[in-house]
């Protein structure tokens, strides 16, 4: 007789625990079941152990000791950084006479004509008024040389990028090498690597503009690169099935197709030169930076503001310009353009020569002295009645310093003493989890290394006061910065209204955002916050409302057909699609925020920001290097823990 035999029923596993992130989950549940017992036996105190420590103190004082004994007579400066410094000298020099030969009307009509040629009449006529704005707010000859400084810095920072874009584009072990060196250039305060120019250097234009030129030479060197692996691969078949050599292929076809990108990597170096020119201020740049650095030593919004307004002139105009020069690089060659170029470039230079004339008779090459106007006197006005009506005494509500003094307690205190107060092993841990959550094994092996190496530095304490200041302002920055995002998304006008408020908060020299918040809510960590999030607060804005609008509008379509409210799309719909989007905004705002809150060493942000200040002032190259150091591991180990790595195909990504 037949028996009926049935198996036993399987135990199902829940959907979510077969999920990849459930089973790192688990493994890392394992693996600090075993670890934190053992770790927290052998190193029972919080603060890093000085027996895993390193002082780098004493052979950074020799390396600057025997810089500044040889300067003056060991080949290497004599015969090589001398002409360099020359070279510098000469070519600045150079274009600020010329700038100043053309006079006030020849330049502003050549900033015109550029823009013409480029982007048509409506950007001519913002150049135009835009150079006759640095006139009127009395700042002709400053701007000058600003930008007679700008255009040597970008010129070489072009030409640097250039070199090493086409070395990485062309070669995927120099592509390697250079990955991160580029992230150091980029990452590096500029505070840091003021003081070993500056050794080198000394105090001057030559020290400002290579200074310049190390910080805005990586976006080109990137989007080079980028732009040389990204070419249309079918093309460079066709072109090497026609004999042509590697030489012909590059500059045939690679460079060519590569043009959107290599325009992109131009207004990439303007933008950063121009960020740079308030910094390089400080090591004798001169010009506008200057200006701004000097109303900061004494607390003048006003001569900040008048100087800091045509900085933002110029990068807005150049930033158009440029961006509009790339956005034309699909525009096809119509017949006889040779022709006709060769007839606007007379026509223009005809053009020109009439308007210099012309200012020349009217009323000089100088910018008139009778046609300024004063803007500093107004805004300090209004700055004082904001301190003595805002600052304190507010009924209700409190002053803004009330705010700052609730902030730091309520918030900054009690982070940095939690951080402090976590043994530096559960630190690790917790960065490994985050990373690993996010990226790959790789992913949090460098992350844990490189907060490992702020340790090993001897700078855990100070790098952990400036971390619970980043974390701090990124939250702040990222729920104003997101809600304003999903505001910006949702209508055009509120878009329309904010763009022009967001391009002038992004180029604002870093330096202009410290005076009001020092006169608005006094010296300490809560203005270096405050300035942070102004400074970081346009690019989440801008990176979340851009990721909102390119959410698939047939998923959106999908759901109102569901009958879902304009809020269930937005949280059920277009956050989820736009997730890649918001981890960029998150990092880019880590990476702003980690930028200004070192500058915010200047205003008793004390931590890491002051080390590299006070190495800079004393020129002290053990103390500022070793803490421009740490910055870079610190942004290194935030931006793995805030960037997902795409996930590969194979066995242990």
């Amino acid at each position: 007789m037949a028996t009926l035999t049935t198996s036993a029923p399987r135990l199902a596993v829940p959907g979510v625990l077969r999920s990849r992130a459930a089973h790192k989950l688990l493994l890392l549940a394992l693996a600090a079941a075993v670890l934190v017992p053992l770790a927290n036996a052998r190193w029972a105190s919080g603060s890093w152990p000085d027996a895993l420590t390193v002082d780098l103190t004493a052979p950074l004082t020799r390396v600057s000791d025997w810089i500044i004994d040889n300067r003056d007579s060991h080949p290497l400066f004599l015969y090589f950084f001398g002409y360099v410094s020359n070279a510098v000298v000469l070519s600045v020099r150079a274009v600020y006479l010329v700038l100043l030969g053309i006079g006030w009307a020849g330049v502003a009509a050549l900033g015109a004509l550029i823009a013409w040629r480029v982007a048509g009449v409506r950007l001519a006529l913002g150049s135009a008024a835009a150079f006759l704005a640095c006139g009127l707010l009395g700042m002709w000859v400053p701007t000058m040389q600003t930008l007679a400084l700008m255009v040597v810095a970008v010129l070489a920072s072009v030409a640097v990028g250039l070199l090493l874009g086409l070395a990485a584009g062309l070669s995927d072990r120099l592509d390697r090498a250079l990955r991160p060196v580029l992230d150091t250039m980029q990452v590096l305060p500029a505070f840091a690597y003021l003081l070993p120019v500056v050794l080198v250097f000394g105090i001057g234009v030559p020290a400002a503009v290579l200074a310049t030129v190390v910080y805005a030479a990586p976006p080109m060197a990137r989007l080079t690169s980028l732009g040389l692996r990204g070419a249309d691969k079918e093309v460079l078949e066709a072109v090497e099935s026609l004999g042509a050599t590697a030489r012909q292929r590059l500059l045939t076809a690679r460079i060519p197709l590569a043009r959107r990108e290599l325009l992109l990597g131009l207004n990439q170096a303007i933008m950063m030169a121009l960020s740079m020119a308030v910094i390089a201020s400080v090591i004798g740049g001169g010009g506008l930076g200057d200006r701004v650095y000097q109303a900061l030593a004494s607390v003048d919004v006003g001569a900040a503001l008048a100087a800091g307004i045509p900085i933002v002139l110029l990068a807005v105009v150049l930033d158009r310009v440029t961006g509009a020069a790339g956005a034309r690089g699909d525009a096809g060659t119509p017949t006889g353009a040779g022709r006709a170029r060769r007839a606007y470039a007379l026509g223009s230079l005809g053009a020109l020569a009439v308007v210099a004339v012309a200012g020349r008779l009217a009323g000089g090459l100088d910018w008139p002295d009778g046609w300024t106007l004063n803007i500093a006197e107004p805004v300090n006005k209004a700055v004082d009645w904001m301190t003595a009506h805002l600052y304190s005494g507010v009924p209700v509500i409190g002053g803004t310093a009330d705010w700052a003094g609730h902030f730091t307690t309520w918030v900054l205190d009690p982070v940095r003493g939690g951080l402090q107060w976590l043994p530096w092993w559960s630190l690790l841990l917790i960065v490994a989890a985050l990373a690993w959550l996010i990226g790959t094994w790789r992913t949090a092996l460098t992350a844990v290394l490189a907060l490992a190496a702020i340790g090993v530095l001897g700078l855990w304490k100070p790098s952990l006061d400036t971390l619970s200041q980043v974390l701090a302002a990124v939250a702040v920055t990222l729920v104003l910065g997101v809600l304003t995002g999903i505001a910006a998304a949702r209508s055009d006008r509120v878009e329309r209204a904010l763009r022009p408020v967001l391009d002038v908060f992004q180029t604002m020299p870093q330096f202009v955002y410290l005076i009001p918040v020092v006169a608005l809510f006094g010296v300490g960590r809560a203005p270096a916050v405050a300035a942070a999030v102004v400074y970081a607060l346009p690019a989440v804005v801008r990176i979340t409302a851009q990721g909102l609008r390119q959410v698939d509008p047939a998923a959106l379509e999908s759901a109102r057909s569901l009958g879902a409210t304009p809020w269930q799309q937005l949280r059920q719909v277009q956050l989820p699609l736009a997730r890649r989007s918001l981890l960029l905004a998150v990092n880019q705002g880590v990476v702003l925020v980690l930028a200004v809150v070192i500058i915010g060493g200047l205003v008793g942000g004390g931590a890491l920001g002051y080390d590299v200040v006070y190495g800079l002032a004393q020129g002290d190259l053990a103390t500022g290097l070793v803490a421009g150091a740490a910055i870079v591991c610190l942004g290194l180990m935030l931006d793995r823990v805030t960037q997902p790595t795409e996930r590969r195909a194979k066995k242990g990504a």
